[in-house]
Order: structure tokens, then C-alpha cells, then sequence
């Protein structure tokens, strides 16, 4: 297991432009120790892309900032989770247990964030996680815990609007990552579409280490409007490739996941006219999103994908809350409290505020694949603001179905 990085917290003076940024507080509170931060992320495996993403979005945050928030020093912890669900939780335990930290930020994977749930409920760990397992501000709600990006399905429910009611499209198949991920993003999307007339005729799952697609792309039945795709990682880069590389030109749609702008330019013409649904695009003409884009692009030379802007937007709430309580992180209660009620209406994504779940309500945007001054771009086409975790829904009779997966909601529209 890889061994946990201390960050060295930057003395000095904050750089300028970051003083906005922070809350002046008493002096008993400017004196004490740093902040202390965990950051789960993951190095190896087929999420590391996205591991690497988010560390990206936090380290600039921070590096912004001076490495203070709230006029205290922060030192932020880095632990390799693997992808690993025992791995995820031996690292937080030790992030907890040893390095004391006040709050945890990740981890990527519903999986990761499943095995760890009970722990953060035991040992009452403020947790700004960035997985979409949707039933973590659902049916068993964590208390302990805000996600400031969405649920799995919380962007596939406009793209079965958008699907439906904009483009006309009538039959559907949907091929996702066969986990949890995959299966509530394909459900919330087949939930909406039906619901408006659409007919998912067709639903395959992959292995989430696939080494190929080509026995699924084969299964696809013909004369499809269109085909959604649920796939983590880069393996959404790899499933529309080789979708393209068979000679598929059908439509593709997706969650928040299959065409991000970190590699954007590797997919080419193949990505083109994809739409997929996201709460994040570069592409959005808000002051914060352009210095991040740039801040992004200037360090590493890539654009930002939502894995960067998950953990950038988590740690903008997080800096609201902690000015809110004038730093005192230590107060678990008081800054968990303080995270829930956070109202930040400038984050790189748009305006960000929580339910009673602690899960996010902000702007959801569907995307189209296009090519401007020779760079390929996710240009938003439609903007649905206020976009909450149970859609258009009653909460009450949402919450009272089973959690979205493999076989709910039921498959009525299956062609044989």
C-alpha cells in the first residue's frame, strides 16, 4: 500500500487575489496549529486517470489560497486508496486515527465510499466526497457527509429529458460500467427517458477492467436513435473509440463521465456530436471557472475534467465553511453544520447549495462534442438550473423505491 504524503504548509503572506478569500478571525484562532486535511485519491488501476484529476484541482485550490483557509495554515494528507475498497478503508482509518485529521476529501469510487461509510458515521468525520453512490444521501443517509459534484444519476436524468423531449429520440440503448456507478447512471437516464415516451430496447454492462469492447459494440442492436453510455475513468474513451473503430456511427449519449475535456483531445473526430449530461464543462464563461481553467492548463497543460472540478468545488465549500465558523475545524459538529449550510454561489460550477441530505442542488448542462478553432470543446447546449437529486420527483416516493441498479427501474422496453 502507498505510504501517505504530508504536504508542507507554505509560510507567508496569502498571494494576492487570494486575501478575498479569507475571514479575518481572533487571534487565539489565527495562532493555532494548521488545518488538518485528508484527501483520498487513486494511483493505479483504470480510475487512476481520474485520481490524477483530482489531485490536480485540489492542489491548485490550495496552492491559490497560499495553503490557508479562514487565516489558518492547512496541511493536507494524500493516501492512495488502489481503487481498493479495504485499501480505502485501512487509509482512512489512518488519516482519522493518526494524522487527526478535521475532514476527508474523496474518495473517487462508490465502492470506496461504501466501504468507508460506517467508519466516517463512527468516528464522526466530516466527509466532502465526490463518488455517486446515490443511496449516501438517500434511503441511508450519511450525516457526516456532503457531495458538492452529484449522485450517479443526478446528470443522466436530463439527458433522458433532453433525449426525449428535444431530440425526438425514441429507441435507446443503454451500456454502462457493471458496478454501481454504472448502473444508477443508466437507471436514472432510462427512468426519465421512459418516463417521456423514449424505450430503452437494450441494456449490457462491462467489467470494469475491460481490456476490450468489441463483444458488447457487436451486441448493439441496429437502427438505435442512440446509445448511452455509463463508462468511469478513461473507459468511456476507450468504449466510443473502438465503438468508432467497428464502424458505429450511431449517436452517443452519456452521463457525466465519457467524454471528459481531459481527454478530449485524444478521442478526436471520434468524440464529436457525443452529448452527455454534467454539473461541470470548461467551457462555462463563469470568472472562477476561467482562473481554474487556466490555472489547470498552466500547470499541466491539460484541461480540466469533472475529476478536477470535484475536488475544486469541494474545497470551495469547504473554505465557505470554515469562514463561516472562523476556521475552528476541530468542532466537528459545529463544521459539519456549517458544511450542510453552506451557500456558495460563485464556485467554478455555478451557484452550489445542499438539500437536507447534504447531496448538492446547482445547474446541470447537457453538452455536445464540437470543434472550435481546432480544439474539440463539450459546448453546453442547455442549462437546467436547481437540478436536485430526485429531479422532478416527490422525494417522498422516491425515496420509497428501491435504489437505482441493474434491475430497477424494471426493464419494460427490452427487445429480444
Amino acid at each position: 500500500m502507498g505510504k501517505i504524503n504530508r504536504r508542507t504548509v507554505v509560510k507567508g503572506a496569502l498571494a494576492v487575489g487570494a486575501a478575498a478569500h479569507t475571514l479575518r478571525v481572533p487571534a487565539a484562532v489565527a495562532q493555532a496549529g494548521p488545518i488538518q486535511v485528508g484527501f483520498l485519491t487513486v494511483k493505479t488501476g483504470p480510475l487512476a486517470s481520474g485520481g490524477l484529476q483530482m489531485e490536480q484541482g485540489v492542489t491548485l485550490f490550495f496552492k491559490e489560497r497560499g495553503m490557508k483557509l479562514a487565516g489558518r495554515p492547512v496541511e493536507v494528507h494524500t493516501a492512495d486508496t488502489g481503487g481498493n475498497p479495504a485499501q480505502a478503508r485501512t487509509k482512512t482509518q489512518e488519516l482519522v486515527e493518526r494524522l487527526k485529521v478535521s475532514c476527508i476529501i474523496g474518495p473517487l469510487a462508490a465502492f470506496e465510499a461504501l466501504a468507508i461509510d460506517d467508519y466516517v458515521r463512527s468516528s464522526q468525520t466530516p466527509i466532502l466526497t465526490v463518488a455517486g453512490a446515490e443511496d449516501m444521501t438517500q434511503r441511508k443517509a450519511n450525516p457526516w457527509l456532503v457531495r458538492a459534484s452529484c449522485t450517479s444519476a443526478q446528470t443522466s436524468h436530463p439527458v433522458g429529458d433532453y433525449a426525449a423531449k428535444d431530440l425526438k429520440l425514441k429507441r435507446v440503448a443503454v451500456i454502462g460500467d457493471d458496478f454501481a456507478f454504472g448502473h444508477e447512471c443508466v437507471a436514472g437516464f432510462q427512468r426519465v427517458f421512459e418516463d417521456n415516451g423514449g424505450k430503452v430496447v437494450q441494456k449490457l454492462f462491462t467489467p470494469l477492467n475491460a481490456p476490450d469492447y468489441g463483444t458488447y459494440i457487436s451486441q448493439l442492436k441496429p437502427n438505435l436513435d442512440a446509445v448511452f453510455t455509463a463508462h468511469a475513468g478513461s473507459n468511456g474513451f476507450k468504449f466510443i473509440k473502438q465503438l468508432r473503430e467497428y464502424g458505429n456511427k450511431v449517436q452517443v449519449l452519456g452521463g457525466f463521465t465519457p467524454v471528459d475535456e481531459s481527454l478530449l483531445q485524444q478521442m478526436g473526430d471520434d468524440a464529436l456530436g457525443a452529448i452527455t449530461g454534467n454539473w461541470y464543462s470548461a467551457q462555462l464563461d463563469f470568472e472562477g471557472n476561467k482562473k481554474f481553467v487556466a490555472g489547470i492548463q498552466r500547470d499541466y497543460k491539460v484541461d480540466p475534467g469533472v475529476y478536477a472540478a470535484e475536488t475544486y468545488v469541494s474545497c470551495e465549500v469547504l473554505e465557505s465553511a470554515l469562514q463561516k465558523i472562523g476556521g475552528k475545524a476541530e468542532d466537528k459538529a459545529v463544521f459539519m453544520k456549517a458544511l450542510k449550510e453552506a451557500n456558495v454561489p460563485n464556485t467554478i460550477r455555478g451557484p452550489v447549495r445542499f438539500d437536507e441530505f447534504g447531496n448538492v442542488v446547482g445547474n446541470a448542462y447537457i453538452r455536445k462534442v464540437e470543434k472550435k478553432d481546432g480544439k474539440y470543446v463539450n459546448a453546453v447546449v442547455k442549462t437546467y438550473p436547481n437540478v436536485g437529486q430526485f429531479w422532478t420527483y416527490s422525494k417522498d416516493e422516491f425515496l420509497k423505491s428501491p435504489v437505482y441498479g441493474r434491475d430497477f427501474p424494471p426493464s419494460k422496453n427490452l427487445e429480444p
